[in-house]
């Protein structure tokens, strides 16, 4: 099966859409799972805003304000620590479920997406080029809201075991665009790879928009399900950075 990366959050058509503030979090939850009703953070930093930095949540757990796509997941994300750092481990078994956090913030400020990762298990014999193939190690998105029915908008980065870094990619009918920004094993077994990437920058040239979107928040998938094995990797610190 080819997961076509399917709405994380529950959103109004694009026409009757002025902002995401218009929407209440209950709004969200009933299209397609029950989001967390904590509030959004608020307070600016001079740099970045923190979106996730699992600091605060439960080792062994996944994290409160975060939310599987299906029940089949339970299990599979949970938050783990190792010298004094706490992430998010991802282990999967035939499985391709997504865990998004719901988090708005002003993409005209703060462009910059960034986050730490590394792979520890790639699905054997996955390939994001085929449909029958495309499984990730690792994969983080930003989510734009886009249309009830056909989900979100969404620019993935991924780090593929084959494809070659900065290859583009899309998936659920475009409304996905995919830039591999990894190839291949870490350098050393085991290393964290902090990714800074201008996802305002990437999200006007891949949907050729001049216009500014409202981020509905981040999601991640460490998946499997395409090829029937296994995979395992890890996320840290996400944050919303000016240049």
């Amino acid at each position: 099966m080819a997961h076509a990366d399917p709405s994380l959050f529950s959103v109004v058509p694009a026409a009757s859409r002025l902002s995401m503030r218009a929407i209440s979090p209950l709004a969200l939850a009933a299209a397609c799972f029950v989001l967390g009703l904590s509030p959004v953070p608020t307070a600016a930093q001079p740099d970045c805003r923190t979106i996730d930095d699992f600091s605060k949540g439960k080792v062994s757990e996944l994290p409160a304000d975060w939310k599987l796509r299906s029940d089949s997941a339970k299990g599979a994300y949970r938050i783990a620590e190792e010298s004094g750092l706490r992430f998010l481990r991802a282990t999967v078994k035939g499985l391709g479920v997504q865990a998004a956090k719901e988090f708005e913030w002003d993409l005209s400020t703060y462009p910059m997406l960034v986050w730490a990762w590394r792979p520890l298990e790639f699905p054997k014999g996955a390939d994001e080029r085929n449909s029958s193939s495309n499984d990730s190690a690792l994969a983080v998105y930003m989510l734009v809201p886009y249309s009830r029915v056909r989900g979100p908008k969404a620019v993935k980065y991924i780090w593929s075991e084959k494809v070659q870094a900065g290859t583009r990619l899309d998936s659920n009918m475009g409304l996905t665009q995919v830039r591999v920004l990894r190839s291949g094993p870490p350098e050393k077994q085991g290393e964290w790879v902090e990714e800074r990437v201008n996802v305002l920058e990437d999200y006007k040239k891949y949907f050729d928009v001049k216009e500014t979107p409202k981020p509905a928040g981040i999601a991640v998938l460490t998946d499997s399900d395409d090829t029937k094995s296994s995979a395992q990797g890890d996320y840290a610190n996400f944050r919303a950075c000016r240049q």
